[in-house]
């Protein structure tokens, strides 16, 4: 299986000097804020929109301490099951790892809002912005996800099966179920939101953020089925319900309210 000798040939570790240890994981942390940022400035430069490199840096720098400790809080309150409240200290252990997508996009939202008072944009059009770039970053952390052998899914026969270290069950093959969420949510979001970008004039505010949040929703709330759930939480009805699957449907809710509200106001981008 291609895959599964592709996976035993990476090392989590990208590079190291001396005690210094850089991970993959934080790279791709590192470089998806990167491309969000130019992603959002070239696109305010296509729709007429006066942001400049100092803005756009003030803006990801905010959405950045957003994503990171809202991911942990996010982990901790909806994935911790009582062992934070147990080891408080463990909650700023970030090389433990433990991040929680529906907790970072709440602190992008915040840190973005809060960076965003500086700047003084419209907010729903810096959302806006800010989602096309998004899907970029997904992908690498999906990917580096799948170099760590984390969040691996559940068994299967077929020919891209991935053996993991440490998965627990025994010797046995499993759905790359990172690399599927590298995927859908990164490659096909981007693709259909860029495209939705590049109309003259701009689609109106709401658009894009309100197709993120449903397709985002949408595509984790399949994934999960192939995904298996956090050891500690286990499913929580019907033998297939997980907490992914439950914090993804207010983001579908809220994405098609957002569309709806969009295609009733058409508030142009500014």
């Amino acid at each position: 299986m291609w895959l599964n000798d592709l996976y035993h040939m990476l090392d989590p570790i990208a590079f190291a000097m001396g005690p210094f240890v850089v991970r993959w994981y934080g790279l791709a942390y590192l470089f998806g804020f990167i491309a969000c940022g130019v992603i959002m400035y070239r696109t305010a430069r296509r729709w007429g929109i006066n942001l400049t490199v100092d803005d756009v840096f003030t803006i990801m720098t905010g959405i950045a301490c957003g994503v990171i400790l809202g991911g942990r809080l996010g982990y901790v309150l909806f994935y911790g099951k009582g062992y934070y409240l147990a080891h408080p200290l463990s909650i700023v252990m970030l090389n433990e790892g433990g991040m929680s997508f529906h907790g970072g996009l709440i602190g992008a939202v915040v840190g973005g809002y809060v960076a965003n008072r500086e700047v003084g944009m419209s907010f729903a059009t810096l959302c806006d912005l800010v989602a096309i770039g998004a899907p970029i970053g997904l992908f690498l952390g999906r990917c580096a996800n799948f170099v760590n052998g984390e969040l691996w899914g559940k068994e299967t026969s077929l020919p891209w099966g991935v053996m993991f270290d440490d998965a627990g069950g025994g010797a046995v093959y499993r759905h790359p179920s990172q690399l599927y969420e590298a995927l859908l949510e990164g490659v096909v979001m981007f693709v259909v939101l860029y495209v939705l970008s590049l109309r003259k004039p701009p689609r109106p505010q709401g658009t894009f953020v309100g197709t993120f949040l449903m397709l985002y929703g949408i595509f984790r709330f399949c994934i999960e089925f192939v995904r298996l759930p956090d050891s500690q939480m286990g499913y929580l009805a019907w033998g297939w319900l997980t907490m992914g699957q439950v914090l993804s449907v207010p983001l579908v809710l809220a994405g098609a309210a957002l569309l709806y509200i969009a295609s009733r106001r058409q508030s142009p981008q500014r």
